[in-house]
Parts: C-alpha cells; structure tokens; sequence
C-alpha cells in the first residue's frame, strides 16, 4: 500500500500531550465520496486545536491513529495553488459538520483530501506559508469583527487576551480597518509587540480611554467583567473562546440598560475565507508568524506551540 510522511495522534496524554504525537509513514489519502480530491499540501500551520486532540478532546480511541491539522495551502489535480477550507459535511457528527483531523484526516501530511468544493484559490501575491495561517484562527476572528460584530459600523476594537492565535489575528485585522484597536496582555512582551501591530496595549483590566463598539472575547471569566465594563452603548460583545474559564458571572443591568448584545460564533463559511483572503491580500495585511518550521521537524514546531511561548502562528513549510 502506497504510504506518505504525516503527523498523527497514535494515543492520548492528558498531562503531556506530546507524548501522544506520532511522526511516520501513513496510508496515502481515500477518498469517502466521488466529489472529493487529494491535495498536495505546500505548507500548514498549528492549532491549539491539534494539543487539544493530542489529550483526547474532540477523538475517542478508535479513530486512532488521526491525522492531525486543519490547515493548509497546496496544489489541486489540475496544478492549481489553493487554500483549504477545512469544514466538512460530517453525516454521523450532531452538528452536521466537523474540522478535518476531527472524522477525517487532517492537513499535517505529504498529501489530504477534501471534498473540491474546499478548495479556494490562493490570491496573488499572497504566499503560501502566510494563507496557510488563515482558514481556523484568522478566519474566526475575521467573522467575529465582520459578520457578528458588524466593523464596519464601529470607530473602536477592544481585543482580550492578545497573543494567541484568534486574538492576535483580531488585532491586526481591526488595525487593517482602520479603526481604534486596544489589547490587553499579561506579558510585557507581548505587549510590546501588540503594539508593534498597531494597537494600545494595556494590561488586563485596565481603564480604557473610551468605551469601545466592539469587544473579541476569547479568554472567558477572567476579563469578561472588563469588556462589559468597556463596551459603549448598543456594542457587540463577541465571544469565540474561554481560554481562562467558561462561566462568567454577568451583570445583566449592565447588558440590558446599555442595550448591548453578546454574540457567540466559531470559524466561518467558505464566502468569508474568500473575503479575508482577498482582504488580505488586497490591504497587504499579513499573519503574525511566530516561526516557519520545515515539515521535517515537526515535532520542534508542536513543541514550540505548546511550550506557551509563541506569539502568531507557528507554520509548517512541507517544500523545505
């Protein structure tokens, strides 16, 4: 049977979840229906989404060994570059969908397959190690500022907990708007390099200067007294994540005498990775790369995503 070099969970560890990643030669990829092709990936990035797998989040054992990766730039059959949209139509899954490496598998490998209709074109001038960055971290915080928390018809961003993957792409996509971001951090450095982007940052729960329209909640119960306290009037409260715990308590006096609306979302749909590719592309915004890892030393590159140290994507350059 034809094989190819991949990046799979083999196990799961709760405590440390590299000891479940497994580099070695797989399957080459099938296909489950007749619309679907195989793509061979040119470069792919990491998600916190592939540690959480690694301890088991999201598989059960006998799906083991999965791919993992949802994210990736390659070339279709016919020879075309194209980005990979990485939902897919999951009949035996509640919510109808899943994100590759969850039923099928994932992009951390030679070759994936997906149904062609994922496949988008990769914009010119855009390169494939920045694209591959785009489709899960960037493409939730693109519909989190443009189809929820409605950009267009705010004058200022309050972004929390900036550094990570969906916040640190909220910021500089906010700042590639034009309008007034802040961010908070805990870490001075990473404070320093937020406003590096072109935000005002702050440390968690400091006074902001004014109230802002739209705040990206990705942490939880930690700051989420902050943005309520931030919002200004009718502002929309976007929520993605819980990073720092899922049960806030929330002044409800607050949300109704304001008018203020809070929003939950995740990813995107295939129209609004077309648009923040073309964004992207056309306003010359890049991703915030922490590293580009050779696809060789895979294992470096989960390594360094789950040391906590990282700040924007960790990439996988599968050419080098």
């Amino acid at each position: 049977m034809p094989t190819m070099r991949a990046a799979y969970a083999s196990s799961f560890d709760t405590d440390n979840p590299l000891a479940a990643l497994t580099v070695g030669d797989r399957p080459e990829p099938a296909h489950p229906y007749d619309d679907w092709v195989t793509v061979q990936v040119r470069a792919s990035s990491l998600n916190h989404h592939d540690l959480w797998s690694l301890r088991g989040v999201g598989l059960t054992r006998d799906q083991l060994p999965m791919i993992l990766g949802c994210d990736a730039v390659g070339t279709d059959p016919d020879g075309n570059e194209v980005v990979i949209y990485p939902v897919v139509p999951t009949a035996g899954d509640p919510r109808g969908v899943s994100i590759l490496s969850e039923h099928f598998p994932g992009t951390l490998a030679e070759r994936v397959a997906v149904p062609r209709v994922n496949l988008i074109p990769l914009p010119a001038g855009l390169s494939a190690t920045d694209a591959a960055c785009l489709p899960t971290a960037w493409l939730t915080a693109w519909r989190m500022l443009t189809t929820k928390g409605r950009i267009d018809d705010a004058e200022s961003v309050l972004v929390q907990g900036a550094g990570g993957g969906v916040a640190t792409a909220a910021v500089a996509l906010a700042v590639g708007h034009g309008k007034r971001v802040y961010a908070t951090s805990r870490d001075a450095g990473k404070r320093e390099r937020i406003a590096a982007l072109g935000a005002t940052a702050l440390e968690p729960g400091a006074r902001l200067p004014e109230r802002v329209d739209v705040v990206i909640e990705t942490v939880g119960a930690a700051t989420f007294d902050h943005s309520l306290k931030s919002a200004a009037p009718l502002a929309r409260i976007v929520v993605s994540g819980a990073t720092a715990g899922h049960e806030p308590k929330i002044n409800l006096r607050r949300v109704f005498a304001m008018q203020l609306e809070i929003l939950g979302t995740s990813m995107g749909t295939p129209d609004e990775l077309t648009d923040l590719l073309a964004f992207c592309a056309e306003h010359e915004v890049r991703p915030v790369v922490d590293s580009v890892v050779p696809f060789s030393k895979v294992e470096d590159a989960f390594a360094r995503l789950h040391s906590g140290d990282v700040f924007g994507k960790v990439v996988l350059d599968h050419t080098a």
